[in-house]
């Protein structure tokens, strides 16, 4: 029984530490099957939703969230006398003061990824982008090998290049799915030239969603793409390599920040700052120079239902579980986290979207699962193995200084590699009593206090 209450709190501790990468592997999932399925979903009033509000609304989120968990962390160390305007002023004066303006770059970053991540799951498969986004360990090892000036053993730099050959095979697109490709681009768009005809196509099947907003064919053709999105791979491809350079160049800034910090700042606190230096390239370069048009005309929320507020939530809930999981490990990202969320990934497409499995995606996700599983795996290292294996327990010296007080004396009972002296104690031996020579002692000869002395007091006192 005691054996047992004893053992709790150690696995206590070790599920707390994986809690981080258990919801990092279910929030990749969720974000990459639903955001896909937003995009290519029969849109909400015939209106599709614009990305550049979804990354504002999900920065907006994250500050929700981070700024009440910083002002929850900041109250219990507070008094209870402290009113509420106190403790605003203490959380803004950490956030605004010390390196926080260095956050405004990975801050950056990151929009910048984001706003890539929806145009890539609006041109490719889900599958197929969560197993080419794993670029970002590429990324992440050119960008700390300059930046924190990482070593990289030969055996990572041969299982990043084993990555890139898997991301090259599942671009391999299909003989059958090329020539259904080409059939349809080769065959004549019809678009209706009169009123029956018209009526005829808003009553069928997919065309149903379809809504007259001009009398141009332009209006018409955005019409029908809007009901049915058409994926451009090559477009897809390039967003996602931009992501994963993104992502992988903050992360790796992030961490740097966080090692170069003089002072000790929470990561409520740094969440709050990457938020707020967030919110200001989304709002002003993504919603009001780039879509400002279009918001004007059709309002902001155009387009939004259920998936997409469940996008914002889930991306929003990942982007603070991913800081923590960088500020928790000095190693790349988890590969166990990594592994699992693309296995899922791979079923959902294959379950909800009827993503059809060929060879070379299937050779190159198996490449790029190993790859990503051996990368980020510290026990894996064969040469540290090896190495362990053939040298000898190191050989701990402890050394034992005179104390007059108490005795400080570790105790080496039970390893089996250190030994000690111990002479025989006399009483006139102690401290402040000489030997029985009528001169002093040699000035390099170490006198051994008694033990009586230490725990008594001594034989002979003064009177």
């Amino acid at each position: 029984m005691g054996d047992r209450t004893q053992r709790q709190p150690s696995w206590l501790r070790g599920t707390t530490k994986n809690v981080p990468w258990v919801l990092l592997a279910a929030q990749s999932t969720g974000f990459v099957l639903l955001s896909h399925y937003s995009r290519i979903m029969p849109p909400a009033g015939g209106k599709r939703y614009l990305t550049s509000t979804a990354v504002f609304l999900n920065e907006v989120v994250k500050l929700a969230i981070a700024l009440t968990m910083a002002l929850y962390d900041v109250s219990k160390t507070a008094p209870p006398s402290m009113p509420a305007t106190s403790l605003f002023f203490s959380l803004s004066s950490a956030v605004l003061s010390g390196d926080s303006w260095k956050l405004a770059i990975p801050a950056g970053l990151g929009v910048l990824s984001n706003s890539l991540q929806y145009i890539a799951l609006s041109n490719m498969r889900a599958a197929t982008f969560q197993v080419t986004f794993q670029l970002q360990f590429v990324a992440t090892a050119i960008f700390g090998l300059i930046a924190l000036r990482r070593s990289i053993a030969p055996r990572k730099w041969g299982l990043l290049l084993l990555l890139l050959l898997g991301v090259t095979l599942i671009q391999f697109p299909d003989a059958n799915a090329e020539q259904m490709s080409l059939h349809d681009e080769a065959s004549p768009h019809h678009f209706p030239r009169s009123l029956q005809e018209w009526k005829a196509m808003k009553g069928g099947g997919a065309a149903a969603n379809l809504h007259k907003r001009s009398a141009t064919y332009e209006g018409i053709e955005e019409d029908i793409l809007t009901a049915e999105p058409r994926l451009n791979p090559a477009v897809g491809l390039l967003a996602i390599i931009g992501a994963a350079l993104a992502s992988g160049l903050g992360g790796v800034y992030f961490e740097k920040v966080q090692k170069d910090s003089s002072s000790h700042t929470s990561m409520w606190v740094r969440n709050v700052q990457l938020a707020i230096y967030s919110i200001f390239p989304a709002l002003f370069i993504g919603v009001v120079f780039r879509d400002g048009d279009r918001i004007a005309n059709d309002g902001f929320f155009q387009g939004y239902n259920w998936a997409v507020w469940a996008t914002i939530l889930i991306q929003a809930l990942g982007g603070i579980v991913s800081t923590f999981s960088i500020s928790n490990t000095q190693r790349d990202p988890g590969c166990l986290a990594i592994t699992v969320s693309i296995v899922l990934s791979i079923i959902g497409s294959v379950w909800l979207f009827d993503f059809e499995l060929t060879t070379s995606f299937l050779l190159g996700s198996a490449t790029v699962l190993v790859a990503t599983h051996y990368y980020g795996n510290p026990s894996f290292s064969p040469t540290a193995a090896k190495a362990g294996g053939m040298r000898p327990p190191p050989i701990r010296v402890d050394n034992f200084e005179k104390d007059s007080g108490h005795d400080n004396s570790p105790s080496v009972a039970g390893a089996p590699n250190d030994f000690s002296i111990k002479l025989p104690t006399t009483p006139f031996l102690s401290d402040g009593v000489s030997s029985s020579r009528p001169t002093s002692p040699n000035p390099g000869q170490t006198r051994v206090s008694s033990s009586r002395n230490a725990s008594g007091g001594n034989f002979f006192e003064k009177e």
